[in-house]
């Protein structure tokens, strides 16, 4: 799933290569994709583009006269600026937006789950739709300075899940997570609200470093056309039965059953190797 770093670097694009842009038709082959009806859909056609940006996960394309598509990418969605318009026989494209200069924003999704989606709103619609009001705040530029009182309410949860909580605070998903929490040197495991005062502080300096430095890394290599797949600087992370990148210890999972957890024994649990579930089913 597109997670904060790979969501702002995909606003920061379409928005310099989109500002000022008219809106010459809309199309939403993937009729489920489209959650709203009023604003319609046309509403954006012979508008211009003022802008694109982000929100924890979303995109948010801001269109002259108080409009605004908000769109979420789920697991396998894409939103992607082509110089070429797409047949309609494109089954991978759930939102067409054509502009007068003939390129076309497309919003694809790969994968048979379709579950990303978008909404036409007005400033008010946007402000008060339950997608970005149950946001937690925004895990960077700025993550709030007392994690440690932020992450209390949540009481005994595990980190790994607290963090990926948008409730809790935004755009932190399963990739991030565990790479924020190996530069943190923190067990994925611990609880939530069991953390000291040095422990909040490294985790705040590892949100700011691994997220900042992972959209400092897609300002230097991604450019337009976007690609399906970014390349994202991730050392733990899917990175199972290779060395730490610090201690060399071999780097272990926790599988799920649509994601896997991955952490360094030997500095984020006292050496301790955690229950893998994948394996302990086979087990039984």
């Amino acid at each position: 799933m597109p997670e904060l770093p790979e969501v702002e670097i995909t606003a920061r694009r379409l928005s310099e290569a989109l500002a000022g842009e008219t809106i010459e038709s809309t199309l939403a082959p993937g009729l489920n994709a489209l959650k709203t009806f009023d604003p319609p859909l046309h509403a954006l056609d012979g508008r211009t583009v003022q802008g694109v940006r982000r929100i924890g996960k979303h995109l948010v394309i801001d269109v002259e006269g108080d409009l605004h598509v908000l769109v979420h990418l789920m697991s396998a969605g894409r939103l992607q600026l082509w110089s070429k318009r797409a047949g309609l026989r494109d089954r991978t494209s759930r939102l067409l937006i054509r502009f007068s200069d003939d390129r076309e924003l497309r919003l694809r999704e790969f994968g048979t789950r379709q579950a990303a989606w978008v909404k036409v709103l007005t400033s008010e619609g946007l402000a008060t739709d339950e997608a970005i009001a149950t946001l937690g705040p925004e895990a960077w530029p700025d993550p709030p300075e007392d994690l440690a009182a932020l992450l209390k309410p949540v009481g005994a949860r595990p980190l790994q899940a607290a963090l990926r909580d948008q409730r809790v605070i935004t755009g932190i998903g399963r990739s991030w997570v565990d790479e924020i929490l190996w530069t943190a040197r923190l067990s994925p495991f611990k609880r939530a609200n069991d953390l000291d005062a040095d422990e909040a502080a490294a985790l705040r300096s590892a949100i700011l470093e691994r997220l900042g430095g992972a959209i400092a890394h897609y300002e230097d290599v991604v450019h337009l056309p976007i690609p399906d797949k970014l390349p994202l600087p991730l050392e733990v992370h899917r990175h199972d039965g290779e060395p730490c990148p610090r201690c060399g210890t071999t780097i272990e999972a926790v599988h799920y059953e649509s994601y896997v957890l991955c952490y360094c024994p030997q500095e984020q649990t006292g050496g301790r190797v955690l229950k893998d579930r994948r394996l302990s089913r086979l087990l039984k």
